[in-house]
Parts: C-alpha cells; sequence; structure tokens
C-alpha cells in the first residue's frame, strides 16, 4: 500500500479505526484475547426450567399452544422442511446443500473445507482462500432454518421439538464456548441466541424441553452474551454497520429475556444505549442507510421490528429518534419497492440474510418484513402479507401502498420516479460512511414490472479476482468508466480508497418529463479533477428514457458506457447510443453474470459503448411488441 493510501484510509476511517485495529490485532497475537474470551469456562446455573415457566418474560408469544395463527398449509413449506429433516439445507434462501443428518457444523459445504474447532476463535483465518467463505460455515449455525421448521410444526401439526432441541443441544456439544470458525463473529452469535429464544418461547410446553437441556442452553447463552459485550467495541468502532446493531439489540434485550442472569442487568443497559447511537449514526436523516445496500436495511427492518416489539411488550420505551428512522426507513424502501413482486433493486451488497423469515415468500420479496415492521410500528400493512401475526399482532389496519411520483433522499443519495408502469432508480452520493461498491451514477431502469436494466448484484465476498472485480466494480453497473478503471480503487476486502465525496444531483419534475441532473467527481487514481456529469431524462406517460454522459478532464483516456440487460426480455429492449458527432456507436454486446441471490450467479447480457470524445447520448426504450437491440 502506498504512502498516499495510508493517508487516505485515515482521513476516510479516521484514526480512532486504525488504532482499534491495530491495537485489536496485537492484542489477538500475544494472546490477550484468549484471556479475556475463555475457553472451557465455569458451567453457569441460573434458574430452573419450572421457574422459567412460572416467570417467563414477556415475548411476542408465550408458547405453541398461546399462538391464534391461522393454519395454511403450503406445499413449499413441506417440501423444505422434509428437506431439512433429510439434512439438506437452504444456503442464502437459494442454494440447497446436503449437510446430512449429522453435520459437524465447521465444514464449509462450498469448499469441503473443515475448520478445527478446538482453535480460539482469534485464531481462526475468516478470508482464507482455501477455506472459501466462511458464511457457509455460519449460513445453518445461526439457526434462521427454525422458522421454517416452527411455521411447519404449527401449520401442520406436526410436533418437532425434538428435532429443533436436538439441533441446539447437538450445536453445544460440537461448539465449544469460544473455539471454531461458529465464535468468530458476534453477530452470527447475536443472531443464534436470538433464533434460539424463539424456539425455547415455542417449544416452552414441551416434553423435549428438560430441566438439564434447559440449563445447558441458558449456560451457552450466557457464555455467547458474555462474548458478544466483551467484544462488543471490534463491531461498534472497526465494522460500524448491522453487525453492531444487531449485536447493541441482542445486549439490550438480554436482560428483557434474561433477567435471571445477573450480569445482564448491565449489559442491557449499555447495550439500549448503545443500540439507540447506532441507530442514529447509522440511519440517515432521510431514512436512508450507511451500508448502501437494500439487502442490509432490510436486516435494520428485522432488527427494529424486534426491538420495538419487545420494549413495547416490557414497556420500556426507545428515544423518539429510534422511531423516527423507523418510520423514515419504511418510506424508502417502499419507494424503492416494486409493487408488482416486492423485489427492490439489487443494490448494494447482498449477502442473503433473512435472519427471521416467517412467510414462504422468496427472498427477493421485501413485503413481508416491512409489514412487520409497520404492523409493529403503526399498527398498519401495506401489502397482503400475514408474517406480522408471529409478533403478536392483532388486526392491523389495511393502508394504501401506492408511491407515485419524484423522491428524493439527497443524504443517502438516491432519486426515484415512479409511474404506474415503470421505475427509475438513479444513485449520486456523497460517500461519508464507507462505500459497498463502485456504482455511483449507476441506473436501473424497471417497465411493466420487470427490472429491464439491472444492478449485477454480489456473488460472493470470497471469490476470484476476477468476480470480485466485476461484481463490485463499475463493470458490473450501469455507469460509465474511463480506461476500464473504477470510480474509486479497490483495496484489500472491503475497502475502496478514493472515497466519492464530491457528488452533486437534482430531480426534477417538468411538463413533459422528469429530469435527473447529477455529477460527481472520481477516478483520483486515472486522472486529475476527472468528473462524470449524467443526465436522465424520462418521458412522461411512456417507457422512454435518454441519458447524456458527460466525462470531463479526461481528453485522452477512453469512455465506456455499460448497459445490463434482463436477458427475458432482451428483445423487447432498444439501446441506440450516439458520441458528440451524432454518430450511432456499435454495441459491444458480451455474455456476463448476473447474481440475484448470493452465491448463484446465472449468464447475463451487457451492452457497451466506447468513445474517446468523452460524450455519449444514449436512448433507451421498452417496447411490448418485438424489436432490435441496436
Amino acid at each position: 500500500m502506498k504512502i498516499a493510501q495510508y493517508i487516505d484510509l485515515i482521513k476516510n476511517m479516521g484514526m480512532r479505526y486504525i488504532v482499534f485495529r491495530v491495537f485489536y490485532e496485537v492484542k489477538s497475537r500475544l494472546g490477550i484475547h484468549k484471556k479475556k474470551f475463555p475457553v472451557n469456562p465455569t458451567f453457569k446455573e441460573f434458574i430452573s426450567l419450572e421457574e422459567w415457566k412460572r416467570n417467563t418474560p414477556p415475548f411476542f408469544f408465550t408458547s405453541k399452544a398461546g399462538l391464534q395463527i391461522p393454519k395454511i398449509k403450503t406445499i413449499a413449506l413441506e417440501e423444505k422442511v422434509n428437506n431439512i429433516m433429510k439434512g439438506t439445507y437452504t444456503f442464502f434462501s437459494k442454494k440447497e446443500f446436503d449437510l446430512g443428518v449429522d453435520y459437524d457444523w465447521v465444514t464449509n459445504p462450498d469448499s469441503g473445507f473443515k475448520y478445527d474447532h478446538h482453535l480460539h476463535f482469534t485464531e481462526i483465518n475468516d478470508f482464507n482462500k482455501v477455506a472459501g467463505d466462511i458464511k457457509y460455515v455460519w449460513e445453518k449455525a445461526r439457526f434462521s432454518f427454525v422458522y421454517d421448521v416452527i411455521r411447519y410444526d404449527y401449520n401442520f401439526d406436526e410436533d418437532q421439538s425434538t428435532f429443533v432441541l436436538d439441533q441446539i443441544k447437538d450445536f453445544i456439544d460440537k461448539n465449544p464456548i469460544n473455539q471454531g470458525p461458529n465464535y468468530k463473529c458476534s453477530q452470527e452469535i447475536s443472531l443464534r441466541i436470538l433464533n434460539w429464544t424463539f424456539a425455547l418461547y415455542y417449544y416452552r410446553d414441551s416434553e423435549a424441553l428438560t430441566d438439564t437441556l434447559f440449563k445447558t442452553i441458558m449456560n451457552a447463552i450466557y457464555w455467547q452474551i458474555h462474548h458478544v459485550y466483551h467484544n462488543i467495541n471490534f463491531s461498534r468502532i472497526a465494522v460500524r454497520n448491522n453487525h453492531a446493531i444487531t449485536e447493541t439489540l441482542l445486549l439490550y434485550v438480554s436482560n428483557l429475556l434474561f433477567p435471571f442472569i445477573p450480569e445482564t442487568k448491565k449489559w442491557s443497559s449499555k447495550g439500549k444505549k448503545w443500540f439507540e447511537q447506532e441507530i442514529d449514526y447509522q440511519i440517515y436523516k432521510d431514512g436512508t442507510y450507511l451500508q448502501h445496500s437494500m439487502n442490509y436495511h432490510r436486516i435494520v427492518i428485522q432488527l427494529f421490528t424486534w426491538a420495538i416489539r419487545l420494549s413495547e411488550l416490557n414497556e420500556d420505551r426507545f428515544k423518539n429518534s429510534v422511531y423516527d428512522k423507523a418510520e423514515k426507513s419504511l418510506l424508502f424502501l417502499d419507494t424503492c419497492l416494486n409493487a408488482v413482486d416486492g423485489n427492490l433493486p439489487n443494490y448494494g451488497h447482498n449477502d442473503g440474510a433473512l435472519f427471521f423469515k416467517l412467510s414462504d415468500a422468496d427472498y427477493r420479496d421485501y413485503r413481508a418484513q416491512l409489514d412487520d415492521l409497520r404492523a409493529v410500528l403503526k399498527g398498519e400493512i401495506k401489502y397482503n402479507t400475514d408474517s406480522y401475526n408471529w409478533y403478536g399482532i392483532k388486526n392491523p389496519t389495511k393502508v394504501d401502498h401506492l408511491h407515485a411520483g419524484t423522491f428524493t433522499f439527497d443524504n443517502g443519495g438516491y432519486y426515484i420516479v415512479n409511474e404506474n408502469n415503470s421505475k427509475t432508480f438513479i444513485r449520486c452520493a456523497s460517500f461519508k460512511d464507507r462505500p459497498a461498491q463502485s456504482d455511483n451514477l449507476h441506473v436501473d431502469l424497471w417497465a411493466d414490472g420487470i427490472n429491464i436494466l439491472r444492478d449485477s448484484g454480489t456473488f460472493k465476498y470470497n471469490t476470484t479476482a476476477e468476480f470480485s472485480s466485476y461484481f463490485n466494480g463499475v463493470g458490473g453497473h450501469n455507469t460509465v468508466s474511463v480506461n476500464g478503471a473504477d470510480q474509486m480503487l479497490k483495496g484489500g476486502r472491503f475497502i475502496w480508497f478514493y472515497w466519492i465525496k464530491n457528488a452533486k444531483a437534482k430531480l426534477l419534475d417538468k411538463k413533459d418529463a422528469f429530469v435527473f441532473e447529477g455529477k460527481i467527481r472520481a477516478f483520483r487514481h486515472v486522472g486529475k479533477n476527472i468528473t462524470h456529469k449524467r443526465k436522465v431524462t424520462k418521458v412522461k406517460n411512456s417507457q422512454v428514457w435518454e441519458i447524456f454522459d458527460t466525462i470531463e478532464n479526461a481528453p485522452d483516456k477512453e469512455m465506456v458506457q455499460y448497459w445490463h440487460i434482463n436477458p427475458k426480455i432482451r428483445d423487447k429492449v432498444s439501446i441506440k447510443t450516439y458520441d458528440k458527432n451524432g454518430n450511432q456507436l456499435d454495441a459491444i454486446i458480451e455474455e456476463k453474470w448476473y447474481s440475484s441471490y448470493y452465491g448463484i450467479k446465472e449468464s447475463s447480457i451487457r451492452i457497451s459503448f466506447k468513445t474517446n470524445y468523452g460524450y455519449l447520448h444514449t436512448k433507451i426504450e421498452y417496447h411490448n411488441k418485438l424489436t432490435n437491440l441496436k
């Protein structure tokens, strides 16, 4: 890394971040964290199962018997749970892996690599090319699969308590405290505890839940919360994203759910304060999110739902800004949502996370999670969903879900035009927090409910250099490159150098058209003061867009414009591009990739245009009848 890049990193991330990361690494190498996070700790016994049953803290429901949710049997749910019983699990909401019925919890099913569960978690390398993506080990271990099993249990009246509780016990037996890959990430630990808690309440009265098993689970819960609390600064300083919100939420609810554990009073008090601080910091004033990702924003929506509902049940309000940020988050995501299928632009990092899945809806469909929070927050729903029942919300009011017109979210840098038959989604952001991908001035276009020009997605975090560059860079987005370079310089892992901090935009509603004008200063590693201007004109009541791209201060550089087209409607979209002299350019048509779900890529089409004149004028039309691309 060059000195200029070090200086840029310090400016972007702050000295507090740099100092913390250095000292954290030093402490790990000196073995200090091994003392802070002990292995083979003392078994902690707090309360008997009968005592817990007599004084069960408030939760979304008291037990399976207390639920009054309409029962609906679906083939999709039945098939999924039948597969789970055979050892086949759906990873990242899409791809199935046969783990077998006696999975060891530490083998990566994608790479075949087996982690050593005897190693202290600080000795686990979570970015090992041989091991592959560690998320494949974490996926089952976060226990989100129990929601499918529990919903099956309830709707089909088939008791699955022995299976679920045996899975929890099996994890505890095979994953010693603070050892192995499943203690590497405090967010994974936090999710595991929340999901175990959901199962414990549902199977509260099951014969399979014995006093011995209950105490074993409580001991494991104690030491895992202990781990999260004592490692919380890693997420609050070094990571500062949805991890920190998840972990501070766990700490806050620790005393609400486990008041019999003495330390939770302190953990909860600090957790609540930290949770409020993270919400204030991470959700911008306009309701957009600092991770620049639709999926990660939905994660926060799910965490909001748990936090606000449990605080309400325990008569313990948050500060007003928490509710304000929750409402504004709903408004933003509702505005981005495609009402036909509930999908949002495949924008930003998409790691397949859907923590608390309480419906059969597809992973890309956001409607259930948005309505869950809306029902908890306001007693309302906008879509035809019913998963809110699991949070104990009765008879919410159905309200209108239309969001037509122009919408500007300046803090996050999103500009959206919604009409009855089209959606125009444009990014133009000045980054004050870590960028996710090099995708400024990207445009997503939707017609008749179809995402005709789209974001290529994420694929994997730990993959080949080719795929990482494509999915993270301008080459995987509908924007412009200079000399084939990204707008920012890629560093290691999730690091970008030379953040775009000078971006301006406006969205106007004119008589016959909607007009967006944006400008960014970028490509600092390519040349000085290079700017990209993009003007998008959307003709009203039509499916016609005109895009004008200008690159300034790069007279000797090649300008490349990228469009990623949905192959299913290829023959219904025409893209014509002209240079500054009015000459129509030949399209470069390539087979590239699209990743709608984490870990899966499929063939797609990229159309490019090149010029050395720094100016391109493009006309895009969507036709119901077949046409040609050129």
